[in-house]
């Protein structure tokens, strides 16, 4: 029953409840003259002041007193005591409205609201209001006060167990009886919430355990007895920390100290640790969580396995500093008094290692584990000072059997300090040649190679750097990626690179390169442009014959193939004993299981290398796919690897990205246009994107299509679904470059029709009457053709090279644009995007976005690279106001990214939900079907 309004005039004594919900307020008159109970149902002993007395109250529930606290003001006629719970009802259905409230699970599986982590305004706030509130609100004495005298529950307190009932009692007003759990009165015990709203809650605190000896004095710690006491540590307050007990000693000084009352996240976390150490399951039973006296036992697990799970699970162990702890498995690769370098470390060599303990960070003799194991007590003097150890890990690690690692596995430890035996990941300790040859590759500084005789070229000093890096790594018969920019000579450094390894006999042999079709002329004109005399052999096309058949072992003839030849070919090329495999523009090779990449894996060579100017295009598995080709077994298996750093909460952080750098940065080469001294002849480049908008007919196709292919969408589901989302962007960018496109219009006059036709013409006008020369990208074949016909139809001399261009032909269009006879050259993204050198050109046009960055990028270094001596603008045409400027934004903000955090392309946008996707692809409410924005 809703309380009466004359209530208001008297005092309001808060009595809490388990659950909090059952909460309720006492009224009573606190003065003789003073507003009565209109319904007093019993007699309370309430403490008026100078004493206790019994005195008429009527009890109201807190859910049927709400109404009243909630509503207006009463003015000055309501007591001060129900002012002020009315204040703080008020600031309770604040942090409701603010979500700053959590699912909690009582101990007897009652399910509640609670409050969560609040600010430090919010904790301001509640200080504010414990000062101010009334004594009568918290009239009702605690215990016996003719025995104890008279105590009053703290003002904190009775203000946090008010505002939580009041935040468990709100969300169930109005709800049925069968509501379930947080929302109906009295929902079923429901233990089974606990590990569910465990994880919903945030840590607010942390615990720790700090191990002492009982007598401080002790000298020799080998006979002594330790305690372990629990201290709680604030999160948001990382300089404060207490024992536990002191939270329930003193619980006002507590919460002032951390800002809220921690101690129901104290025995939360307390529950959650022990179940990864037992002996803490007797401190939850205890009134209060103190200490423990640990047993030898306990003190050895603590050291071990067991102080390994409390720490991951955030509890920190804090030892005395005379006593060295925490005993962890590790690998001893090699023999630590070995004299081996570098150049006893063999591709078929095997490397032994060996299992031992380290206490600390010190590795332990096997004689050492086997006194540990023997002792009589858990803290032992060893090496001059204390040590407590695992003996149960000792043990199983003294039955392990020494073990044998591939030469790639030994590398892989060594450089990462790190190796993974069945479910265990374990520190690795090398020395001997692994270590050698790690500290070498680390170090970053190659050897001083000559340049061969026989090339006919001046090196630039970054490209001498990567020739040297090259040789000293296929030397070993490891593989790399060079993976410089775009047009600073990769295949010049690897013509230099295949020159050297002819000067050895046990490296001399052909050379097998893969590549795109559109490069097999650069690569035949570059081999005889600086290595005059060395055979070239195309590898491609009807009449093509077996390379066994013309090309003997040791030649130094350079066999040229492509991606899909060599595919189908794969056979026949693993026939011949090649010196080394490159693959060029090496990004083909990402995904790890198609044709090509498989196939290319049979074909065997001495050392393989990698070109590319983006080793990871849409995701870090891309890495992986490209690395294993070149070094097999290198980065692990895929799957541990991707568990590893791809995304894995396991590794993720600055651990994560250390140990993977470690791993692969002797293996990849990356230098930039940018990077100060690598090409500073190459002039500026300036990046503009350009806003148009739609004209009312695109605006009209543009609205349609999304009503309709929204309304197919949100009644789809699974593949269906998700090839209804890319038709959708597909149409929604033809509509943006023209309806003819969309339409299917091949004939039709594109004038008027689209703005970005027409900011396309300007631009060409420009840049035609300033003698200039421009590359128009676009990723539609079909727009490609409409632009080839409406430039021709203007009097504009261009060309169109796209996927169905043969090779013959591509050599000719980039030729003849090369030497100024095509002004304007129209290209497909996918199938001139990379390898082509057109530096003729000053200007570069996007006519439309790309999904990924660092497509359009290497689009763009077609014109910006070596050999370009015009500044280059690049124009990117964005229509305002649709899903073009949402990419746009998108992709600028990419840009800012590191190479491992690159779009997975239009498939992302198939996972969208259906309001996320309805955002992205809305029009602008800017356009009204007639105008611009």
């Amino acid at each position: 029953m809703t309380a009466e309004p004359t209530l208001a005039g008297c005092a309001a004594t808060f009595v809490p409840a388990d659950p909090p919900r059952d909460s309720r307020l006492v009224f009573w008159s606190d003065s003789p003259d003073g507003q009565q109970p209109p319904s007093a149902d019993s007699r309370t002993r309430i403490f008026t002041g100078r004493e206790v007395n019994s005195v008429p109250t009527q009890n109201v529930s807190l859910a049927d007193a709400l109404p009243m606290l909630l509503s207006p003001a009463p003015g000055d006629t309501a007591h001060r005591s129900v002012a002020f719970w009315a204040a703080s009802a008020r600031t309770a259905v604040g942090y409701l409205e603010a979500g700053k409230v959590l699912p909690s699970v009582t101990p007897h599986g009652r399910d509640v609201w609670r409050l969560g982590t609040l600010d430090d305004e919010d904790a301001s706030h509640l200080r504010l209001l414990a000062a101010a509130l009334p004594p009568e609100a918290r009239a009702i004495p605690l215990g016996d006060p003719r025995a104890d005298g008279v105590r009053l529950p703290a003002a904190a307190d009775v203000l946090r167990d008010f505002l939580t009932a009041v935040v468990d009692t709100v969300p169930r007003l109005g709800s049925p009886a069968d509501a379930g759990p947080y929302l109906a009165w009295d929902a079923e015990p429901s233990p089974e919430l606990q590990v569910w709203a465990d994880a919903l809650t945030p840590e607010a605190i942390a615990l720790s355990l700090r191990i002492d000896p009982v007598d401080p004095g002790a000298v020799d710690l080998s006979d002594s007895e330790f305690d372990a006491t629990v201290q709680v540590h604030g999160v948001a307050r990382p300089g404060v920390v207490c024992d536990a007990v002191d939270l329930w000693r003193h619980p006002t000084l507590a919460e002032s100290a951390f800002a809220s009352d921690p101690r129901i996240e104290v025995l939360g976390a307390l529950r959650r640790a022990a179940q990864d150490w037992a002996p803490l399951e007797d401190l939850l039973r205890a009134e209060a969580p103190h200490r423990i006296r640990l047993e030898d036992d306990d003190l050895g697990s603590l050291a071990g396995d067991a102080g390994r799970r409390l720490r991951e699970r955030g509890v920190q162990i804090h030892w005395p500093r005379a006593l060295v702890a925490q005993t962890s498995t590790r690998i001893i690769l090699g023999d630590p008094g070995s004299r081996e370098g570098a150049a006893a470390f063999g591709g078929d060599r095997a490397f032994d290692f060996d299992w031992r303990v380290a206490v600390g960070e010190d590795a332990l003799t096997r004689e050492e584990m086997e006194e540990l194991v023997s002792a009589k007590r858990a803290v032992v003097k060893l090496r001059n000072r204390y040590v407590v150890a695992d003996a149960e890990t000792i043990r199983k690690t003294l039955l392990r059997r020494t073990g044998t690692m591939t030469a790639v596995e030994a590398l892989r430890a060594a450089l990462t300090g790190r190796a993974r035996r069945g479910e265990d990941d374990v520190r690795v300790d090398s020395y001997g040649a692994a270590a050698a040859v790690a500290r070498e590759l680390s170090d970053g500084d190659p050897e001083p190679v000559p340049v061969p005789a026989a090339l006919r070229a001046q090196l630039r000093d970054y490209q001498l750097t990567g020739f040297r890096w090259l040789a000293g790594l296929t030397s070993r018969g490891l593989g790399a990626c060079l993976a410089d920019d775009m047009g600073l000579g990769k295949t010049l450094t690897l013509i230099a690179l295949h020159l050297h390894r002819q000067q050895d006999p046990d490296t001399a042999g052909p050379t097998l390169v893969v590549c795109p079709a559109s490069l097999l002329g650069n690569w035949r004109r570059e081999i005889e442009r600086f290595a005059p005399g060395t055979g070239v052999l195309v590898h491609h096309g009807p009449s093509r014959r077996p390379p066994g058949e013309t090309v003997a072992d040791g030649s130094d003839t350079v066999v040229l193939t492509t991606y899909a030849t060599m595919r189908l070919d794969c056979e026949v090329l693993a026939g011949t004993t090649w010196g080394l495999v490159v693959a060029d523009e090496a990004q083909h090779l990402k995904n790890r299981s198609a044709a090509v990449t498989r196939a290319l894996r049979t074909i065997q060579g001495q050392a393989r290398v990698a070109l590319t100017g983006t080793p990871v295009e849409n995701r870090l598995s891309d890495l992986w796919s490209i690395l294993d080709g070149v070094t097999p077994g290198l980065l692990g298996p895929y799957a541990q690897f991707r568990r590893r750093y791809d995304g894995s909460s396991e590794m993720d952080g600055p651990a994560g990205a250390a140990e993977l750098a470690a791993l692969i940065s002797p293996f990849v080469l990356r230098r930039r246009k940018s990077d100060p001294g690598i090409a500073p002849e190459l002039p500026p480049k300036t990046e503009v994107d350009l806003d148009v908008t739609l004209t009312p007919e695109q605006a009209g196709m543009y609205e349609a299509l999304v009503r309709d292919a929204m309304e197919r969408i949100e009644t789809s589901e699974g593949i269906g679904r998700r090839g209804s989302i890319v038709s959708l962007l597909t149409g929604l960018k033809q509509i943006c470059n023209h309806p003819a496109q969309y339409l299917g219009q091949e004939h039709a006059t594109l004038t008027g029709r689209s703005h970005k036709i027409g900011l396309l013409d300007e631009l060409i006008d420009t840049n035609l009457s300033e003698g200039g020369r421009s590359l128009v990208f676009t990723h539609f074949t079909t727009m490609g053709r409409l632009l080839r016909r409406h430039l021709t139809t203007r009097g504009v001399t261009c060309e169109f090279l796209h996927g169905g261009t043969s090779v013959g032909a591509r050599e000719d269009l980039v030729e003849r644009f090369q030497n100024g006879d095509v002004p304007v050259l129209i290209l497909s993204l996918k199938a001139a995007g990379t390898g082509l050198n057109l530096t003729r050109a000053d200007h570069v046009v996007h006519f439309d976005r790309w999904w990924n960055p660092a497509v359009e990028d290497q689009a763009t270094d077609r014109a910006y690279r070596i050999g370009q001596t015009h500044p280059v603008v690049v124009h990117r045409l964005v229509t305002a106001g649709t899903i073009e400027e949402r990419i746009a934004a998108m992709l600028a903000s990419k840009r800012q990214l590191a190479d491992s955090v690159l779009s997975h392309g239009a498939a992302a946008f198939t996972e969208l939900t259906d309001g996320e996707l309805a955002r992205l692809v809305a029009l602008s409410p800017d356009y009204d079907f007639g105008g611009d924005l």
